[in-house]
């Protein structure tokens, strides 16, 4: 493993690379960024995330994975006032910080990926209104925005500031580089999610997360060795002062207790190979970005063995149905009629045109 030193703004970032892969074999050399968001601040943080993803692009990466909600940021520590009738003013803070998707600043992201020529998936707090979702974007080194996945289940107080995903974003894209998806954070704990994205044949699964536990890990190592797959998981390395100081942010009932290098989020970002071998990180020592070769033959090999959809199944005894539509919580009837109505007309003009052998 070769330690390379990089930079950003404010000091050192360590990239590590693993150089282990088998030179015979197609290879991806990818990278998990552990950084934190400059909270309140989504200009500032778009700059960081350039300056990050320019780092990664000169180790060489083709595709940078980003912590969950990094642009937007992750109200670690924050109550928002959980009693009826308060914390709208701290909700109103966190939605200015969100994104529109698409918008100015997903424009910006692609035109970063397109820049660097990598492949980009990027955690941020979506804005559709006034409910903001957890979401991941996907971009393509050519620069496009390719889809994003809304967080399905959002976790514990999550569910007071984020609405739920549907089963429409949860795709897998299938890139020159791989088939690449995303979960987040404690979806990657439901099976049956998990188990859709290994129907989608996923090769490449990025896990953004929040958790820096040492239990996340065993996590991690588990999903590979399931799916077949490489995992490649980023999360934030932040200190207290990475966050507004109080009273603008209080961590709720710990901030009397915390100085401004505090580590409030430890990362623990990590790379892991189909057969479960870490091939980079964890790492909980600051902020890095964290990178590996993924040599592709892996994921045949581990199939041998076990496909969790494919020999390794019974869907005589068991399966699985995903409902993968849109849903909304408003339709109008007078939007069918029209489209019935348009039909229709179709359907007489196309009668009344006389038969031209």
């Amino acid at each position: 493993m070769v330690l390379v030193p990089a930079t950003i703004s404010d000091g050192a970032v360590i990239a590590e690379v693993n150089m282990g892969a088998d030179s015979a074999a197609p290879t991806v050399r990818a990278t998990v960024v552990q950084a934190s968001t400059i909270f309140y601040d989504t200009p500032a943080t778009l700059d960081k995330a350039e300056i990050l993803i320019a780092d990664a692009s000169a180790l060489g990466s083709q595709l940078v994975v980003f912590p969950e909600a990094f642009i937007g940021g992750y109200p670690r520590g924050s109550t928002f006032d959980v009693i009826i009738g308060a914390g709208k003013e701290e909700f109103q803070k966190y939605h200015a910080a969100a994104i529109n998707v698409p918008g100015p600043e997903v424009d910006r992201l692609a035109a970063i990926a397109r820049n660097y020529k990598v492949y980009l998936v990027m955690g941020v707090i979506e804005r559709e209104g006034y409910t903001l979702y957890c979401t991941i974007l996907f971009f393509n080194s050519q620069g496009q925005y390719l889809g994003k996945h809304r967080k399905l289940m959002p976790t514990a107080l999550e569910h007071i500031i984020w609405g739920f995903g549907d089963g429409s974003t949860i795709p897998v894209f299938e890139t020159r580089i791989g088939k690449i998806g995303a979960l987040i954070c404690w979806e990657n704990r439901m099976p049956l999610l998990r188990t859709a994205m290994c129907g989608k044949g996923i090769e490449i699964y990025c896990a953004p997360t929040a958790d820096a536990r040492d239990v996340w890990q065993a996590s991690m190592i588990h999903i590979a060795l399931e799916g077949g797959c490489f995992v490649l998981s980023a999360n934030q390395f932040c200190r207290r002062k990475d966050y507004p100081p109080p009273p603008e942010y209080v961590f709720a009932g710990t901030d009397e207790d915390t100085s401004p290098d505090s580590i409030v989020c430890a990362g623990g970002s990590v790379i892991i190979s189909p057969s479960g071998q870490v091939l980079a990180g964890p790492n909980y020592e600051g902020e890095a970005l964290i990178s590996a070769d993924l040599d592709l033959g892996e994921i045949v090999r581990a199939k041998f063995d076990f496909d969790v959809v494919g020999h390794y199944s019974r869907p005589d005894v068991l399966s699985l149905t995903v409902r993968d539509h849109p849903t909304s919580p408003v339709s109008f009837t007078s939007a069918s009629k029209a489209g019935r109505l348009r039909s229709n007309s179709l359907l007489l003009a196309s009668w009344a045109t006389p038969y031209a052998p």
